[in-house]
């Protein structure tokens, strides 16, 4: 649950600092490595100082360092290597409750890139299911398991579906899905998005090797539209 909260907290905690967010802003605007000195000039404090910080910002993946030395630096009489930043690939995206139009938008790319014959509708809920269906496999091979009974399939489906921003939940022998990571457009494409999504939950059974728990396409007010029970 909560996935990009987990991800991104100590990336925007980072920046709650003014000097490191100004730090931080200065360097992705440069577009090339930036050194200390250079930083702590920008916002006009020590080196021992600057270094400090950008440390802190590279601790929490917003920037990444090597050494080099300067441009217009080389042969004989250059002096030692620099430490320089610049900007990480980390993307931070926290939404509460969880969001994943990521996994919606790869889908829908992938749907309309097929030259397949299908129509667009039926690729995408074909290709969810596979995507789900891949996603099962791994996370079965990650746990060695054995093709699952029911129990222990609603179980791992849980854990996995929880990473995924669904937020779980168990009443008696049914799982019943409390936030829909794809609401807004679920809310604009219903008949769409409600079939990719329980194709997806359903590839994901069956990539664990089970057969005897159902992905139910069931929508209820405020929750996911599916529900996991035994057959």
């Amino acid at each position: 649950m909560l996935r990009g909260l987990r991800k991104g907290a100590g990336a925007i905690a980072a920046l709650e600092d003014d000097l490191r967010r100004e730090m931080y802003v200065f360097i992705r605007g440069q577009g090339r490595p930036v050194s200390r000195d250079e930083a702590a000039d920008q916002v006009g404090i020590s080196r021992k100082l600057a270094a400090f910080h950008l440390d802190k910002l590279v601790e929490r993946g917003l920037l990444k360092a090597h050494y080099a030395r300067l441009p217009g630096r080389g042969g004989r009489g250059a002096g030692r290597s620099s430490k320089l930043y610049e900007p990480s690939d980390l993307e931070v995206d926290v939404s509460i409750p969880e969001r994943r139009y990521d996994i919606v938008g790869k889908i829908m790319v992938e749907a309309l890139n097929e030259e397949s014959g299908e129509p667009p509708r039926e690729a995408a809920r074909r290709i969810a299911h596979d995507r789900g269906r891949a996603i099962g496999e791994e996370v079965k091979a990650e746990l060695r398991l054995r093709p699952p009974g029911s129990e222990r399939a609603l179980a791992v489906a849980e854990e996995t579906l929880d990473r995924y921003g669904y937020e779980p939940y168990r009443v008696g022998d049914e799982t019943s899905l409390r936030n829909c990571p794809f609401h807004d457009l679920s809310r604009r494409a219903p008949e769409l998005v409600c079939g990719m999504n329980r194709e997806f939950i359903d590839g994901f059974l069956r990539g664990l090797g089970n057969d005897s728990v159902e992905a139910a396409l069931e929508p209820t007010p405020g929750e996911c539209c599916v529900k996991l029970r035994a057959k």
